[in-house]
């Protein structure tokens, strides 16, 4: 059966250049693909193996390491060409062992949950204040030093319930996550609190990446789950003075050296032009990293091993990258997009999963007009498989550093409205992703992949 499907699909396509229109041969290679991920797709047992043999994987972590090694012997095992790795140099930070915060009000003690936001310095002990509240940095400079000064300056703006668009909210909240410590330091402060970035109103914290300005003391930085960030502030309009303790214990240590994982199948017209999936291997220290970006690794692996098992013909190169330290640096996309121009290899496009396991809706474009335009001509294509969504917009952070006046660049839009309840979390584990969504994001990528080569400008 799948030797005749071989053949049909390599006919169709040599009938479509001698005359049966594009639409209707493109619509049976695209249902083909479907049709083989749902049926024989293995991007959900591989994020098990990821998940639960090897779990969180930090970079510069052991785990990130065995992360690498199981990317390089799946791309072998499936017989992708030229599998190798890509050094890249990543950072080396642990939140050690001891992380909590609990306030004090009438006597009675309050545990709050917390993690240390990634980057944090620690606190070398328990430290305690007052405890400040703002919503952003605009009232944190009315207040100044005066009032803000040996204090602990809660961050507590939640992501506009309003926003449809949960990545739009996520964005408008993150600049406490992420130069909160900063600002609060610049006025005396001597640690932060961060309402963790989630609609969801539960007690499982949020970490996510930190950093510090230059020639600004560095004050240690805990997310803290919305639910404590609530009662928190409510327990603040009853006691202005009350006493905030925290104590975590992280630490940086030297730079080390990791990789990028690549395999792929070579193109036979224009095996110099390289279309490029991916998505990011690393994940934050608690949880499992499964959506974040568990999902899109197994999901662009999926696309090598579906094109391949259908015969479907290459034109150009198809890689795949696993890409490292997307998290806290981004050298892996940094370091692929340096040596690509150090090599001059020709890049055509590239498609990024960085935003969930969840069914997919479309995709975001960062490409010029024509290349826009031949995009939306595709939306018909997708329509019986629910994906809609043909824009343009940000594609994502590993495949960013590519961007030049010639590539289009991609990033899958899943369904994202439950994305933020698990991201950056212990919540983001296998169990919370279901195996047909996953499936079908996988489908739609190396969909994309086919047209593009197929049918590309």
């Amino acid at each position: 059966m799948k030797k005749y499907l071989l053949l049909t699909l390599g006919g169709l396509l040599a009938v479509a250049s001698s005359g049966q229109t594009e639409f209707q041969t493109d619509s049976t290679i695209i249902r083909s693909i479907y049709s083989e991920v749902l049926a024989n797709g293995e991007c959900y047992g591989n994020l098990r193996v990821l998940c639960k043999d090897i779990g969180a994987r930090l970079s510069g972590s052991p785990e990130a390491d065995q992360a690498i090694a199981w990317g390089k012997d799946l791309l072998e095992s499936y017989g992708f060409e030229n599998v190798h790795t890509e050094e890249v140099l990543v950072p080396h930070w642990t939140r050690g062992s001891t992380e909590y915060g609990y306030y004090e009000s009438g006597g009675v003690k309050y545990t709050t949950n917390v993690t240390a936001l990634g980057g944090s310095v620690g606190c070398q002990g328990e430290i305690s204040g007052q405890v400040i509240e703002v919503k952003n940095f605009e009232e944190l400079e009315v207040l100044g030093r005066e009032k803000v000064q040996g204090k602990i300056v809660l961050f507590n703006r939640p992501m506009d319930p309003l926003l449809i668009n949960t990545g739009a909210a996520y964005g408008g909240a993150n600049n406490q996550r992420g130069r909160g410590a900063s600002e609060a330091a610049k006025y005396g402060a001597i640690g932060a609190l961060v309402r963790s970035l989630t609609h969801a109103l539960d007690t499982f914290p949020h970490t996510g990446g930190m950093y510090y300005e230059e020639g600004i003391g560095k004050i240690p930085a805990l997310a803290i789950s919305t639910v404590h960030a609530s009662e928190l502030s409510h327990a603040l309009e009853k006691d202005p003075n009350l006493t905030y303790t925290m104590n975590l214990s992280c630490k940086l240590y030297d730079d080390v050296i990791q990789a990028n994982v690549i395999g792929e199948i070579r193109g036979t017209e224009l095996p110099d032009e390289y279309i490029v999936v991916g998505g990011h291997l690393d994940s934050w220290d608690i949880g499992e990293g499964a959506h974040d970006d568990g999902a899109g690794i197994v999901q662009s692996i999926e696309v090598l091993r579906a094109i391949k098992a259908l015969g479907i013909p290459l034109k150009r190169t198809l890689r795949v990258v696993l890409f490292i330290n997307e998290e806290n640096g981004n050298n892996g996309g940094k370091t692929y997009a340096a040596n690509v121009e150090e090599f001059g290899l020709k890049h055509y496009a590239a498609i990024e999963s960085d935003a969930g396991g969840f069914s997919p809706r479309g995709f975001r474009i960062e490409g010029n007009d024509e290349q826009y335009e031949l995009f939306q001509s595709w939306e018909n294509l997708f329509e019986p498989y629910s994906v809609h969504q043909f824009r343009r917009g940000f594609s994502g952070v590993d495949i960013r550093p590519l961007k030049n006046d010639t590539i289009a660049l991609f990033g899958l839009i899943p369904d994202g409205q439950r994305y933020f309840d698990y991201h950056h979390s212990n919540q983001d584990i296998f169990e919370n992703v279901n195996r047909r969504e996953l499936e079908l994001g996988a489908a739609t990528i190396a969909s994309l992949v086919y047209l593009l080569d197929a049918r590309g400008w």
